[in-house]
């Protein structure tokens, strides 16, 4: 097992009709600016009662968070903080409305005028010293956001991942029955999200991290156990119990400290929906059985070990079980009701160059465990998955 640092402050408060605690947890006094995407959050009555919950503080609402949050809009709502000296923001949705709720938190004590340097820094880091604390209500299991301190924002046709310490939620309410109203593509694509997440922390190569291996084991095979049950009974609570709490554990640190991890499914997918606009999800169920297929040979061990334990794949030679498990991957996405190939969106085999372009122009030139994913490479995963 690799040298490792873990920790993560989040407070979570797993349940149904738990909203009326956030009177406990947001602190007395303070001007809160809840945030949420389009109108669903009020439709589904979600919105009022996490003003409810609220008591007698001064409560904003900045709506319209799109779901690749983009930079300018996210501007507008830091304005909004400065303008009126709100001090504790308050995520209401998915993976989308809490990442642009995180860059809010970073960007508003930033320097005026500087707030774009926050969008790159991956590339050229900054010294961050401040944030605005916030909490979050999931709506939209999926990306683990709600217990990472990790964000995706959207600028100039880019999808750019910028995380800092400071931008842990102080806590997250994961009530179960707040997803029950979710379109059935929706759930699908949180499935596919959260399996994805688990399986390029777990698919690289052996360290002898046994729990952290049985975790991830145990997060994918009871997302194959609940996946088709919880799009198909979305009024189910254990089951959407379980989909929602796999997908905090999938990406809050604890299956990846001490392992390799490789985000090539992640940072090609990103291209691909800035690019063509498939939703994020969806990207990774089409790219991961042809990541798994072109880096066979360097992730062999696991992914034998994937067969096995994961699939019950115990007989043949082993590329044979490595094909079937490859194979019951994408039959898994399938299942979900989700297309796993390129040309189900219209994308053509000239529009792979524009692809690695994109991963060119944002450095993007060495992915993978081992960082020998070039753009060679990666245009054969592309091609791979039409």
């Amino acid at each position: 097992m690799n040298k490792f640092d873990f920790y993560n402050p989040t407070h979570i408060v797993f349940g149904k009709d738990r909203l009326k605690e956030l009177d406990k947890l947001v602190p007395q006094g303070a001007r809160v600016l809840i945030l949420y995407g389009g109108g669903s959050a009020k439709k589904t009555g979600t919105l009022q009662k996490v003003i409810g919950g609220l008591g007698n503080r001064t409560v904003f609402e900045f709506g319209g968070i799109e779901p690749n949050p983009q930079f300018n809009t996210l501007m507008k709502a830091v304005e909004l903080v400065r303008q009126n000296n709100i001090d504790f923001l308050l995520a209401v949705g998915g993976g989308s409305v809490m990442d642009g709720t995180k860059f809010i938190a970073l960007a508003t004590p930033w320097e005026q005028g500087r707030e774009e340097e926050i969008v790159f820094l991956r590339y050229r880091p900054i010294e961050i010293k401040s944030a605005l604390p916030f909490g979050t209500v999931v709506t939209l299991p999926a990306t683990g956001s709600e217990m990472n301190c990790t964000a995706v924002i959207t600028h100039n046709q880019g999808k750019f991942v910028i995380s800092n310490p400071l931008v842990y939620p102080a806590f997250s309410f994961l009530d179960p029955t707040l997803t029950f109203s979710l379109p059935p593509h929706q759930v699908a694509n949180g499935i596919a999200d959260t399996f994805v997440h688990t399986t390029e922390q777990y698919i690289t190569y052996p360290v002898d991290a046994g729990f952290q291996d049985r975790t991830a084991e145990g997060i994918l095979q009871t997302l194959i156990e609940i996946g088709r049950k919880t799009i198909d009974e979305p009024e189910d609570y254990d089951a959407r119990a379980n989909l929602v709490w796999c997908a905090t554990m999938a990406l809050n640190g604890l299956i990846g400290a001490g392992v390799p991890q490789d985000w090539t499914s992640h940072m090609i997918g990103h291209e691909l929906t800035a690019l063509f606009h498939i939703d994020h999800g969806t990207t990774l169920a089409i790219l991961l059985p042809s990541v798994l297929t072109v880096l066979k040979d360097q992730k062999r061990a696991k992914l034998l070990q994937y067969a096995e334990r994961v699939w019950n794949i115990n007989e043949g030679s082993e590329d044979s079980r490595i094909e079937e498990a490859i194979a019951k991957t994408r039959e898994f996405f399938e299942s979900l009701g989700i297309k796993t190939h390129l040309t189900d969106y219209d994308v053509l085999d000239s529009d792979i160059e524009s692809v690695v372009h994109a991963l060119e122009e944002h450095g993007l030139t060495a992915l993978s465990e081992k960082g020998n994913v070039n753009l060679e490479i990666s245009r054969k995963i592309l091609l791979g998955a039409m």
